[in-house]
């Protein structure tokens, strides 16, 4: 070892040695110069994108433009810092496969950075629609949609980046894809279930036909405002603050009633009998104007009375009015029927019992 050393430094002492080191002071100077022409390039490239591109995007309504320009300028700077390295060290007379390696290094850093420019850019489109959703429609959709869609675009990327990668190396990638499509299917027959709610789940958030918030009645009558859409199940709350936990493929293949919309007014109904005998138009004129009298009622469309049938023991009658919010129909339905109450009372319409009239005939021998 002790000689080797000394090998090398009689060497470099030697007028030989000195023109190795004046051709390597001459390589790696145009590898610095390399180098530094690109480093100028990309601050030149930055200096314009930040100058002219802001001037272009100044021009659109909207801000979509502004954020991925803000976001691509420093993924560009990356991208000529990589090709400036690569140039560099090609440029240097090493060894053919200290070069090769050094150059399958290099390409996979420009792929890592271009991936991450083609995420960032589809994660500020995603992000741009879900905020001009939720502007348009008041759709919450951002804690459901976005999680699950940056995740799913990752993995695509991955996955991409991977075959781009293994096919540079010259790997036989079909061997690889045909794994990953066995894999797959046997994984989703396993799940076959689990798979089913979740594209039920992804049904669910684009097709919205409710929102959280929303308050549904089911088709065996279960009524729950909506507190969760998740990728398996559906959350709600039902009125007696219970929760009511749903798979989103049976949410899928059914009819259900949503109550908030296209608003959140809501229609109430009220049925009641008075005895035969009764001033009909009297009692109408009476229910619709107790409704009037409850604050709550909307006046348009006014309340509205109806002599509805012929019971066993009273004439029928239904009352009809519309409140602004349907989680207040409740109380607004309690309030009428109080007042109902006491302007019967009042006017001497009586409320019959269900009444049997049992005739006995005294039988002959």
């Amino acid at each position: 070892m002790n000689r080797f050393l000394r090998f090398i430094l009689e060497l470099f002492q030697s007028q030989e040695g000195d023109g190795i080191l004046l051709y390597w002071a001459k390589e790696i100077l145009g590898a610095l110069l390399i180098l530094a022409l690109f480093w100028v390039l990309s601050n030149l490239v930055v200096m314009i994108l930040n100058k002219w591109g802001r001037r272009l995007t100044a021009f659109t309504s909207t801000d979509l433009d502004d954020r991925v320009l803000q976001g691509v300028i420093p993924y560009v700077s990356r991208l000529f810092a990589v090709m400036g390295a690569y140039l560099a060290i090609r440029s240097l007379p090493l060894n053919d496969r200290l070069i090769l390696i050094a150059s399958g290094i290099i390409y996979i850093i420009l792929i890592v950075i271009v991936c991450n420019l083609i995420y960032h850019v589809l994660d500020e489109l995603m992000k741009w629609y879900v905020a001009r959703q939720q502007d348009t429609t008041g759709a919450v959709m951002s804690r459901q949609m976005m999680p699950v869609a940056e995740k799913i675009v990752s993995l695509f990327l991955m996955g991409a980046a991977l075959i781009v990668v293994l096919k540079h190396f010259n790997y036989d990638i079909f061997s690889l894809v045909t794994a990953l499509g066995i894999g797959s299917l046997a994984i989703g027959m396993a799940a076959k279930d689990t798979l089913a709610h979740m594209i039920s789940g992804f049904t669910i958030m684009l097709d919205r036909p409710f929102r959280i918030g929303d308050r549904i009645q089911l088709v065996g009558g279960q009524i729950g405002d909506v507190t969760d859409i998740g990728l398996r199940s559906t959350k709600l709350r039902t009125p007696d603050n219970q929760l009511l936990i749903i798979p989103n493929s049976d949410l899928c293949n059914t009819m259900l009633t949503n109550q908030a919309f296209p608003n959140s007014r809501a229609k109430g109904r009220i049925n009641i009998g008075v005895a035969y005998g009764s001033d009909v138009d009297l009692v109408k004129q009476l229910l619709a104007a107790t409704a009037g009298e409850v604050a709550d009622v909307l006046a348009d469309p006014p309340p509205e009375a109806y002599f509805v049938s012929f019971g066993d023991s009273a004439l029928n009658m239904a009352l009809f009015f519309w409140v602004e919010e349907y989680g207040n129909l409740f109380a607004v339905t309690d309030k009428i029927n109080s007042i109902i109450l006491k302007r019967f009372a009042e006017h001497s319409i009586e409320i019959p019992f269900p009444t049997r009239t049992v005739n006995l005939q005294k039988g002959t021998d």
